[in-house]
């Protein structure tokens, strides 16, 4: 089992950038996949990005491709989500999940372990 925690999250107006970390425990962080997650009030759960173990593969929600930018430091046992261009419909709590087989998935069943979540508003 890998502890997450996510940090970065806050307000910021339309067109402004935030990027959130999330941290994790273990020495066996840099087996992980990682995904991140965002769900808005009463709105599911959705995929936002996720990143391979190595880091060689990411992939992306279509709403974010081109603004939003996943990576990881395996050093540092984090991962971060750089978030460009935000506009009002990216408010959410965004939290950050690992999957033990070392790949990502679209799907929130698939990970292992989650962060508590972190707020992310973005002003009109």
């Amino acid at each position: 089992q890998v502890l997450l925690g996510e940090s970065g999250g806050g307000l910021v107006q339309a067109g402004g950038s935030l990027r959130l970390s999330c941290a994790a425990s273990g020495r066996t962080f840099s087996t992980y996949g990682m995904g991140w997650f965002r769900q808005a009030p009463g709105k599911e759960r959705e995929f936002v990005a996720g990143i391979s173990w190595s880091g060689s593969s990411t992939t992306y929600a279509d709403s974010v491709r081109g603004r939003f930018t996943i990576s990881r430091d395996n050093a540092k046992n984090t991962v971060y989500l750089q978030m460009n261009s935000l506009k009002p419909e990216d408010t959410a709590v965004y939290s950050c999940a690992a999957d033990r087989n070392g790949y990502y998935y679209t799907k929130d069943y698939e990970y292992d372990d989650w962060g508590q979540g972190t707020q992310v508003t973005i002003s009109s």
